[in-house]
């Protein structure tokens, strides 16, 4: 048995998410493990600080975070800005939270916490492994820091492009997406019946539950006939023209499902178009996905990974800045969605993938096929070569 200090980061809920499922997978096999945030080892309020910083910028100034992208992310010519000084300023209560935690290996699922763990590692300060895993598609250079002992990422390309750039161990793991999400979950019919009631336009709220079928293609949707399209914002509701969307959607012949997560001002304005159903932070996702035809997906992370483990197509739709983008892009590339640059090809891209098919069974198994590496493994044999 080996013990586990992971790193998250409460910026948005999918890197939290991703986390409490390693550790529920790292427990089942009988291995122990301690979850912390890496903005809480900053010192003072520079972890929040930067917390709300993300937060303003991804929603309200997303030109902002797209210049800061490419500034401190994206691969260049010559001399670039990176997160060394943060990375220094946590390293000291990083390096207390393992002797704390008597933890006998780090992974770290956000890429400031694979800076400041890979840079302990390189100047020997850290005596234990650490693991860098890959959250996002698109391998941006932050998370790269060749003091890690072994980089985890979520494709064989992005695993083989870490381990051109570092020269060190890579290795391919599934996505962490709870159990609860897989095809024919409980939930399902329970959303197949609210809307074939008429709980259509304006709907607000999360929803309990858990029930479902699967993602099935025109048999997909409510009592009006039209299938289910949902379409997230994410945690904090980021993203553009939601409204626009919904509206597209209802005139192709599509009940938008539009997951406004805790932005209640995006929910309640959505109330008021007509046709569409506006929702706020939703517990049963594996059911409310599985009762949908496709999800429209503007970032490339938990809610994306979630619908191809239920079994439903993915299509890129006005990704967010930065990660968004080059997370969302290379998913179409690697052939396990569709990215629409327009109304007309969203709309194309739905009435080839929503009705049952070879079109649609081709891209639901490749995302199923995504889900298959083990993750836990790759970590034991790091621990062990110690």
């Amino acid at each position: 048995m080996s013990r586990f200090l992971l790193l998250s980061a409460s910026m948005g809920a999918g890197h939290d998410a991703a986390c409490a499922e390693l550790a529920r997978r790292l427990n089942a096999a009988g291995h122990e493990s301690v979850e912390l945030d890496v903005l809480r080892l900053l010192p003072g309020p520079i972890g929040a600080g930067l917390r709300g910083f993300y937060h303003l910028v991804i929603r309200r100034a997303p030109f902002v975070y797209s210049g800061i992208y490419s500034a401190f992310f994206q691969p260049g010519d010559g001399p670039r800005p990176g997160s060394t000084p943060l990375a220094a300023l946590a390293e000291g209560r990083l390096l207390d939270a393992v002797a704390h935690s008597r933890a006998d290996a780090v992974v770290s699922l956000f890429h400031l916490a694979a800076q400041l763990t890979g840079r302990a590692r390189a100047r020997g300060r850290l005596a234990v492994p650490s693991a860098a895993l890959v959250t996002d598609f698109a391998v941006h250079r932050q998370w790269l820091q060749p003091g890690n002992d072994l980089n985890l990422c979520l494709t064989g390309p992005a695993a083989q492009e870490a381990r051109h750039a570092l020269g060190r161990p890579s290795a391919v793991y599934g996505p962490l997406v709870p159990e609860s999400f897989h095809p024919h979950p409980p939930g399902e019919q329970r959303w197949h019946e609210r809307f074939a009631e008429g709980g259509r336009s304006g709907q607000s709220g999360g929803a309990g539950g858990s029930g479902g079928m699967g993602g099935t293609g025109t048999g997909t949707g409510t009592g009006t006939g039209r299938p289910m399209v949902v379409l997230s914002a994410g945690a904090w509701g980021a993203g553009t023209r939601f409204t626009r969307t919904a509206e597209t959607l209802r005139h192709a012949g599509y009940h938008p499902i539009v997951l406004c997560g805790r932005d209640e001002r995006l929910r309640r304005r959505l109330t008021h178009v007509k046709g569409a159903t506006a929702l706020g932070w939703v517990e049963d996702m594996p059911g409310l996905l599985a009762a949908s035809a496709a999800l429209l997906d503007n970032a490339a992370g938990q809610t994306a990974l979630q619908a191809l483990a239920v079994g439903i197509p993915v299509i890129g739709w006005r990704p967010i800045p930065g990660h968004g983008i080059a997370g969302v892009r290379r998913m179409a590339e690697l052939g396990l969605s569709d990215y629409a640059a327009n109304e007309a090809e969203l709309v194309q891209a739905l009435d080839r993938l929503v009705p049952d098919g070879p079109r649609r069974s081709n891209r639901i198994a490749a995302g199923r096929a995504l889900l298959e590496p083990d993750v836990v493994a790759p970590l034991e044999a790091m621990v062990a070569e110690r």
